[in-house]
C-alpha cells in the first residue's frame, strides 16, 4: 500500500511544479516571440515593437520569401537534410570506433593516439593551410563532401565516447572474447547497445552540427544549387538587409519596402522548425546518463 504523502511533502513538489513550469515558460517566451514577429507586418513591427501575440496576423514574409526563393529554399532543405543524416551516420560511425579502441587498455600504443588527437584540439595550423589541403589535396570544393567530411570527426566528442566505453566491465568483454567474439563484434553487440545514452547524446550534437552548419558551405561551395539551407537563407537575408540600407544603385530600390526585421525571424523559424522535434525524441536518455552510476550495488 503507498503511504499518503504528507502536507510537506505536497507543499514541496507543488513549489518544485511552478518552479519547473516557470524555467519552462521563460525558455519558451523567445520562441514565442520569434514566432510572432515572423507572422507580423515590417510596420507592426517599427510601430509598435515586438510583442506576444501579431497585433495583424499576416503571412506577408513566408510569401515574399517562397514566392520569390521557394524552389531553392526546398533544394536547399535537401541538401541540409542529407549532408546532416550521411555526416552524423559517417561521424557516429568514425568516432565511436575510434573511442572504443582507445578504450581497450590492452590497446598498444592506445595513449599515444589519445595524445596525437589531443593534441589538435590544443593546437591549429590554421585556416589557410586547412583550405589548402581540403581544396588541393581533397578536392573538396564545390563538391557535396565539402559539406561533410571537414566536420566529420570531433576529439571533444571522441574522448566523451571514450568515458562511457571505459565504464564498462572488463569483464563482459572477456565473456564475449571466451565465446569466440572478436572485438566487432563485442564493439558492435555489447559496447554500442550499452552505450545507447552516449551515441544518441553525440549524435543529436552531430546533428545539430550539421544542420546549423554554414561556414563550410561559406568556404567552399560557389555553386548555388549545393548551398545547404543556412547559408542560403543567410544570403537572403544578407541581400534583403543590403537593399534595406541602400548598399545598392541608386534609384534601384525606389518604391521597395522589404520586411528586413520579420525575415530575420522568419529565417529563424524555418531554420530551427524541424531540428527543434529531434530533442524530445532523446530527453529520457538524457535522464539516463543522469542516472548512470547513481546507484552502487
Amino acid at each position: 500500500m503507498l503511504k499518503k504523502k504528507s502536507f510537506s511533502d505536497r507543499c514541496i513538489l507543488l513549489i518544485a511544479y511552478c518552479f519547473i513550469g516557470f524555467f519552462g515558460l521563460v525558455c519558451l517566451y523567445p520562441l514565442i516571440l520569434t514566432l510572432s514577429a515572423s507572422l507580423s507586418s515590417e510596420r507592426d513591427i517599427v510601430r509598435y515593437g515586438y510583442s506576444l501575440l501579431p497585433k495583424n496576423l499576416t503571412f506577408d514574409t513566408y510569401k515574399y520569401m517562397f514566392l520569390n526563393s521557394g524552389k531553392q529554399i526546398l533544394k536547399s532543405y535537401g541538401i541540409t537534410i542529407l549532408i546532416t543524416v550521411a555526416g552524423t551516420v559517417g561521424a557516429m560511425i568514425i568516432t565511436s570506433m575510434m573511442a572504443f579502441a582507445i578504450s581497450i587498455k590492452t590497446l598498444k600504443y592506445r595513449n599515444v593516439i589519445a595524445f596525437i588527437a589531443n593534441f589538435t584540439i590544443v593546437f591549429s595550423a590554421g585556416l589557410i593551410p586547412w583550405y589548402v589541403v581540403c581544396v588541393n589535396y581533397y578536392g573538396l570544393k564545390n563538391n557535396i563532401l565539402a559539406l561533410i567530411l571537414p566536420s566529420i570527426f570531433s576529439v571533444w566528442n571522441m574522448f566523451l565516447m571514450r568515458t562511457y566505453f571505459s565504464s564498462i566491465s572488463p569483464s563482459l568483454y572477456e565473456a564475449a572474447k571466451i565465446d569466440g567474439a572478436n572485438y566487432f563484434t563485442i564493439y558492435c553487440k555489447i559496447a554500442i547497445p550499452l552505450s545507447k545514452t552516449a551515441v544518441l547524446t553525440v549524435g543529436l550534437m552531430y546533428a545539430l552540427q550539421y544542420w546549423n552548419d554554414w561556414w563550410n558551405a561559406l568556404i567552399f561551395i560557389n555553386d548555388k544549387d549545393l548551398f545547404p539551407l543556412q547559408y542560403y537563407l543567410y544570403t537572403i537575408l544578407s541581400n534583403v538587409n543590403a537593399i534595406s540600407s541602400g548598399r545598392i544603385p541608386a534609384g534601384a530600390s525606389a518604391g521597395i519596402t522589404l520586411p528586413t526585421e520579420t525575415v530575420k525571424m522568419a529565417v529563424t523559424v524555418i531554420t530551427i522548425g524541424p531540428i527543434i522535434f529531434l530533442y524530445p525524441l532523446v530527453q529520457k536518455h538524457f535522464v539516463q546518463g543522469i542516472m548512470t552510476g547513481a546507484v552502487k550495488e
